[in-house]
C-alpha cells in the first residue's frame, strides 16, 4: 500500500503504537542531512582525479597505503564536525520507548551512536576506528605523523580504516545479526537508503517475505517504494520525529 504524506494514516498509527520489536534500516539519506558527504561527494579538490578503486579497496592500499590513510584521514575530519539530526535522535527516542529496537546501518560516520542509540549493527564498519590490515583486529589508539601510515603495535603491519571496502564482504556476524533482527523484528522501517546495494538492500525482503509490514522513509521513490506498506516521501529528520509522537509514551 502506498502512502505518500501520510504520516497520521490510521493503519500505520496502529502499527506503530503495537509494534515492540522494530528494526531501523539506515543508509546514505539520514546522514546526508547531518551534512555527511557521500564518498563521491567528497572526491572533491585533489581527490577528484582519483578513481574511487584507488581509494576504497585492498588493492588501493596495497599499491599506495599512504594515498589511502590520507583519503580516510580527511574523511574522518569532515565526520567529526557534523552532528546528528533530528532523525538520529528520533531513532533513539525511539529506542527509549520501545527498547527492542535495533538500527542496522549502512553508514560508517558512527553518528547514530552519538545521538544515543545503543543497539546499532554497523554493516559496512566505522569509520572512526581503525584495524590491524594483517587481522590484529580494532585498535584503540595510534599516532598520526605526516607522510606515514601507522603500524600495528603487534605485528607491524599497516592499520588501515575499520570499514569494508569495494570488493570486500560485509563482516559475516553484523549481517547474521541484521538477519536475525529483521527475522524477529514486528515493523521494518527503511529510512534513506537506495535500497540497491546488496546485501542490505535484500533485508526488507526479508521482512516482507516473513509478513512484517515495511515502511519507507525516502524523498525519492526507491526499488522497495512498490513492496513496503506505507512509503513515505520526506526527509528522516521530518518524518521520523512525526512517527516517535505518534507511538506515545
Amino acid at each position: 500500500m502506498m502512502a505518500e504524506n501520510r504520516v497520521l494514516d490510521d493503519e500505520l498509527v496502529a502499527l506503530l503504537r503495537q509494534a515492540q520489536r522494530v528494526v531501523a534500516l539506515t543508509g546514505a539519506g539520514i546522514s546526508a542531512e547531518s551534512g555527511v558527504p557521500t564518498f563521491r561527494d567528497a572526491q572533491q579538490g585533489l581527490w577528484a582525479e582519483y578513481d574511487p578503486m584507488e581509494l576504497a579497496t585492498p588493492e588501493g592500499f596495497a599499491r599506495n597505503p599512504l594515498r589511502v590513510w590520507e583519503w580516510y584521514a580527511m574523511r574522518r575530519a569532515q565526520v567529526a564536525k557534523v552532528q546528528p539530526n533530528a532523525g538520529h535522535y528520533a531513532l533513539a527516542q525511539w529506542a527509549a520507548r520501545r527498547p527492542g529496537l535495533t538500527v542496522v546501518t549502512q553508514n560508517v560516520d558512527g553518528l547514530h551512536q552519538r545521538a544515543g542509540s545503543d543497539r546499532v549493527i554497523e554493516l559496512h564498519g566505522n569509520i572512526t576506528r581503525v584495524r590491524c590490515a594483517a587481522g590484529h583486529g580494532p585498535v584503540a589508539e595510534w599516532q598520526e605523523k605526516a607522510g606515514e601510515v601507522p603500524r600495528c603495535c603487534q605485528c607491524d603491519a599497516y592499520l588501515r580504516p575499520d570499514v569494508v571496502w569495494f570488493g570486500e564482504l560485509l563482516p559475516a556476524a553484523a549481517l547474521a545479526s541484521a538477519e536475525q533482527a529483521v527475522a524477529a523484528a514486528d515493523l521494518v522501517l527503511s529510512i534513506g537508503t537506495s535500497s540497491l546495494v546488496q546485501p542490505a538492500a535484500s533485508l526488507p525482503y526479508l521482512a516482507l517475505g516473513a509478513g512484517v509490514p515495511v515502511v519507507e522513509i525516502n524523498p525519492e521513490q526507491t526499488p522497495l517504494s512498490a513492496d513496503a506498506r506505507f512509503s513515505l516521501r520526506g526527509k528522516a529528520g521530518e518524518l521520523l520525529p512525526a512517527l516517535v509522537a505518534c507511538i506515545g509514551d
